[in-house]
């Protein structure tokens, strides 16, 4: 049967809009892999309706863990109307098996380097249960085709990758999982190109799980990227505060937001879940100071749930955010996500509530997954969504935006606002959906 029409997904935790999606930049580079002579239609579930009547060759599905349930429903609408399903991402290539009850082939990894050999197997009727991608394969042919993003409603950001991997193995995280260790680069030419295409009015974000795997590599993206003048973001490692000098070839080449994982104010719990050497890296005060005063905005990230958590650590870690004057936040209940180290470690301890939590009819988002320690799970789960909602309350967005550390800027203060006022609106929109319906 020849592939004339392809449809991709991204589903989302259930059948609603949201308002703070950002364009998913793997389903473009997969419709880049696509040959020409196919009709590639894409859906996103976040900020649009699938039609019920569409009816393509094959579809694909991009599929994490918050949005699986989600995605076999979606997968099992197509299967009824005879459509081939294919399935990938993180979750899928995690629990393969699974997904396989839902999907009639899988991608394990990134798709680069087989998804033509998945298309000519169709095509000839040899379609595999399972297609190992190409974790190794080289970031010298990217490919990315943004045409599919055109029309629909995302943040005005716009995102660009550089490499894959993270230097770093932290115990909650399926970044390592998922990569085996490896870190791949692109070319520091083809990153240029593709910024060069950018609308210089918006912020560009760098999707790369970690910006600073190393000194030399960020070196030479900040040389290359410095004479663009453009605004950037970026998820790094705090390890990169260390370096000042660094920090202000950062700042002049247009930096001016990172996403930083301070993850606990308890020296035990980062050492527990891997980064003792967040603790190398300077107090978390004189980290934030050190961004600030180079106009450079913070966005903190907290985990809890760790076994030397409580309700007062939680309670204190709000407050040393607002004390900070973080921009933005969040505080994340501990989510043992299958194929992580922590999964494995609260499953052998007996602590999981549900072992298939994202599968679970009554579950709910923001619900305890696992028993902690030293709270109850009611508690925990209290603690987290209350830190949440205080952390984005109007006076505390004034406190810590209006009268905050950095220097006025009115594209800077703009864009943090709006990031307040839509993180406020989120969280109260997810809290406590089921994941998979209405």
């Amino acid at each position: 049967m020849r592939l004339n029409r392809l449809t991709l997904i991204r589903p989302n935790m259930g059948d609603y809009r949201s308002r703070d999606a950002l364009t998913p930049l793997a389903l473009a580079i997969l419709a880049a892999w696509t040959p020409e002579r196919v009709a590639v239609t894409f859906f996103d579930d976040r900020v649009e309706i699938i039609p019920p009547d569409d009816r393509p060759d094959m579809v694909a599905l991009s599929v994490e863990t918050f949005t699986a349930k989600r995605a076999y429903e979606i997968a099992r609408q197509y299967r009824s109307r005879g459509v081939t399903v294919v399935m990938g991402g993180y979750h899928p290539s995690l629990l393969p098996e699974e997904a396989l009850e839902h999907a009639d082939a899988v991608v394990i990894g990134d798709a680069e380097g087989v998804w033509q050999e998945l298309i000519d197997d169709f095509e000839t009727g040899r379609l595999r249960r399972t297609y190992t991608g190409g974790n190794a394969v080289s970031l010298r042919d990217y490919r990315i085709d943004r045409t599919i993003f055109e029309g629909k409603r995302y943040l005005p950001l716009e995102l660009i990758q550089f490499g894959r991997g993270c230097k770093h193995h932290c115990d909650f995280c399926s970044i390592e999982s998922f990569y085996k260790h490896t870190i791949r680069y692109r070319e520091i030419e083809s990153v240029v190109d593709e910024l060069k295409t950018f609308d210089k009015k918006r912020m560009v974000f760098f999707v790369d799980d970690n910006l600073f795997n190393a000194k030399k590599v960020l070196d030479t993206l900040l040389e290359a990227i410095t004479p663009l003048k453009i605004r950037w973001a970026c998820q790094i490692s705090i390890d990169v505060a260390q370096d000042e000098a660094l920090l202000d070839r950062m700042a002049a080449s247009g930096c001016r937001l990172v996403i930083v994982g301070f993850e606990s104010l308890v020296d035990a719990n980062l050492d527990q879940m891997g980064k003792g050497w967040n603790k190398r890296s300077g107090q978390y005060r004189e980290v934030i100071d050190t961004f600030h005063r180079r106009g450079i905005a913070v966005y903190g990230t907290f985990v809890f749930g760790y076994d030397f958590d409580t309700v007062e650590v939680i309670r204190q870690s709000l407050q040393f955010a607002m004390e900070t004057r973080l921009e933005i936040a969040n505080f994340n209940p501990l989510t043992p996500t299958p194929g992580t180290p922590l999964y494995a470690r609260l499953e052998h301890e007996g602590r999981l509530i549900h072992k298939t939590w994202w599968l679970e009819q009554g579950y709910r988002y923001g619900d305890p997954i696992f028993v902690p320690k030293r709270m109850s799970p009611d508690a925990f789960a209290a603690e987290c969504y209350a830190a949440r909602k205080d952390f984005y309350a109007w006076s505390s967005i004034v406190r810590r935006v209006v009268a905050g550390h950095l220097k006025f800027s009115p594209y800077l203060f703009a864009m943090i606002m709006a990031a307040n006022v839509v993180s406020q609106m989120e969280i109260k929109r997810k809290q406590n959906r089921v994941l998979g319906a209405p």
